[in-house]
């Protein structure tokens, strides 16, 4: 049976791990974030489209009615809007920051090993292992 005190140390070593931790202040980031676009798209965005449209009620307004049933698309398209710039900005953040970065810190690639020399006598390109030259025909050091 496992023991309180182990069980509570077991607890302690995960939740405060480096990952844990960054894994909670991401997400904790990325709420914040998304509020922030929502706001930007529900009071700055949308409303300056409505501007622009006949309609003086505002984007809520923006509906349509089929057979008795109305369908407020000024909401959804809100709700698109605030999903295509959250999904632009994690793209742009994680997809092309992040990944330049790891691409930058991964070690160049080992040159590959050579397989010709140069005959000391024409100075033409041989193979590697050749025993004589075949444009000069000399015997070639090993």
């Amino acid at each position: 049976m496992l023991k309180p005190t182990s069980l509570v140390q077991e607890f302690k070593s995960f939740a405060f791990k480096g990952n844990m931790i960054d894994m909670a202040v991401g997400i904790i980031i990325g709420a914040a974030f998304g509020k922030v676009i929502s706001s930007l798209v529900g009071d700055i965005f949308m409303p300056l489209i409505a501007a622009v449209m006949p309609n003086d009620k505002g984007y809520e307004a923006w509906t349509f009615i089929i057979n008795g049933s109305t369908i407020p698309y000024g909401k959804f398209i809100a709700t698109l809007v605030d999903f295509l710039l959250v999904a632009l900005a994690v793209f742009l953040v994680i997809v092309k920051i992040v990944q330049g970065t790891l691409k930058r810190t991964e070690p160049a690639a080992a040159p590959a090993a050579p397989t010709t020399r140069e005959c000391p006598y024409c100075l033409s390109n041989i193979p590697l292992k050749a025993k004589r030259c075949p444009h000069c025909t000399s015997e070639l050091p090993a």
